[in-house]
């Protein structure tokens, strides 16, 4: 006579955040493999290079695993970790700034705007995907696009997030659109 074989059903998120707050590292290390792919998404899209995307993912999840004790449980885990990776990756900008010793808010004053702000495509003639088209602008606009339009966050979050205005997210948010529209009809 054979048993049957039961499994127990994973533990929901909940159940592994608590676990993890303990010091389970086998808990933390199921969040990391439900999460990384959205957390890698996040990244890549914000710096445009796979590979320093790749490096502030772990930077993600070194910060989450010192942060967790922070988690209060108001939001869903997952939501959380995502604001995480947007201040890391938003971090991670400003200690470059500083590292090239130069000072820039990032967000570019909207009255240089020009035809020639947008960088020349890799390869013309190619049909480019959206993922290349935003790649290519300018890094305020690029932040303010993909906080919005890709991440969902309001100009209002966006604004406390860089420092800026809700008008000066909107008005970012335009320019990047308007590039990208510019960039995908060629």
């Amino acid at each position: 006579m054979t048993l049957p074989l039961t499994l127990s059903p994973p533990a929901p998120a909940a159940d592994d955040v608590a676990l993890a707050l303990q010091g389970d590292r086998r808990a933390f290390e199921r969040l990391y493999r439900a999460n990384v792919d959205r957390v890698f998404s996040v990244c890549v899209r914000m710096v445009g290079d796979r590979a320093r995307a790749e490096d502030l993912t772990q930077d993600v999840f070194v910060r989450c695993w010192e942060k967790l004790g922070t988690f209060r449980g108001d939001a869903q885990f997952s939501t959380w970790l995502h604001r995480l990776a947007v201040n890391v990756v938003l971090n991670d900008r400003e200690a470059e700034a500083r590292r090239r010793d130069r000072h820039d808010d990032g967000i570019e004053d909207l009255d240089t705007i020009a035809a020639g702000d947008v960088r020349p495509l890799p390869v013309p003639g190619l049909s480019l995907d959206l993922e290349q088209a935003i790649a290519t602008l300018p890094p305020g606009a690029k932040k303010v696009f993909v906080l919005h339009d890709v991440e969902g966050y309001t100009h209002e979050e966006i604004g406390e997030m860089l420092g800026v205005t809700a008008g000066g997210c909107k008005a970012q948010l335009h320019r990047a659109r308007m590039l990208l529209r510019r960039m995908l009809t060629r």
